[in-house]
């Protein structure tokens, strides 16, 4: 259903309020460079500091500039699955193309709990369901036997893996399916999730070198295994620089150095990039040849 270099979207600030304008301008950007999708209000997104107005705002935004002409994956997710049904239920009305929804975090569920989880909101709103797996950031793991069973709920239609398990492509392929869609959620293991059977990322990098992750994207496609390594070799700074301070802040003050309209103001408790970080993003921005020495 989704596949590409699909970026998690920041969400851009200005004066502590969110920048509409810079918002459009970077969604216009991303369609023009050859992404194949957005996700707006992911954790990329600082999605936990936004209110609710603030974050269905953000989604309206982005499905408006968007205009049909990409899918729009709003991030839904919760802890509390009540608030994602309430989520998944917004972004649906406002014409979002499918519902981000990761793990639930700091709970812990069971295995068990985690499907009643995703049955309770695939019960409650039909929006089609991207499975968000980032136990790092969550601390619940969702397995991979349990990924098999919530791709058999017919609103599931893909995963965002970041566990950093590579195995698990090939063990959601076989328990889930050659069809069931599977995508990336670590820019710097794109590449052999790729290789194993991945068709996309939903990528932090990709809010700064669009263009490169396109083509990235499609080397992977044709199967064009050299064109990718070269260009995962050319890549690979910028997916590591993006992680050199807490996210998003790096991936933040990156757009600022792309762009003269973007700032890059965050959100507590994350804090700007610090001065190693921005020494790293600028020397890997130089090395993708996304910005000029």
């Amino acid at each position: 259903m989704f596949s590409g270099s699909i970026p998690a979207l920041v969400t851009p600030f200005r004066d502590g309020a969110f920048d509409a304008p810079a918002f459009k301008r970077l969604v216009e950007w991303q369609i023009d460079q050859g992404t194949g999708a957005l996700v707006p209000c992911g954790t990329t997104g600082e999605s936990p500091t936004l209110s609710f107005d603030e974050h269905y705002q953000v989604i309206d935004t982005c499905i408006e500039t968007a205009a049909g002409r990409v899918p729009v994956i709003a991030g839904c997710g919760s802890n509390d699955t009540a608030t994602a049904i309430r989520h998944m239920r917004y972004a649906q009305q406002a014409g979002a193309t499918a519902a981000l929804i990761v793990a639930p975090y700091y709970n812990r569920p069971t295995q068990d709990g985690m499907l009643a989880h995703f049955k309770a909101l695939a019960d409650a709103c039909d929006l089609p369901i991207v499975v968000y797996n980032v136990p790092g950031r969550t601390v619940a793991d969702i397995s991979a036997e349990t990924m098999c069973k919530l791709a058999e709920i017919s609103s599931v239609v893909a995963t965002k893996d970041a566990s950093g398990d590579l195995a698990r492509v090939t063990m959601h392929r076989a328990g889930a399916g050659a069809d069931f869609c599977q995508l990336s959620g670590n820019d710097d293991l794109w590449l052999p999730h790729a290789v194993l059977g991945g068709v996309g990322c939903i990528s932090v990098t990709a809010n700064v070198a669009p263009r490169l992750c396109a083509d990235f994207a499609a080397a992977c496609a044709s199967s064009d295994w050299t064109g990718a390594l070269a260009l995962h070799d050319r890549l690979f700074a910028l997916h590591k620089a993006m992680f050199s301070d807490a996210s998003p802040g790096p991936a933040k003050y990156a757009l600022s150095r792309v762009h003269d309209w973007f700032s890059p103001e965050v959100r507590l408790p994350i804090i700007p990039a610090s001065e190693a970080s921005r020494r790293a993003v600028d020397a890997a921005l130089v090395a993708a040849g996304v910005i000029q020495v």
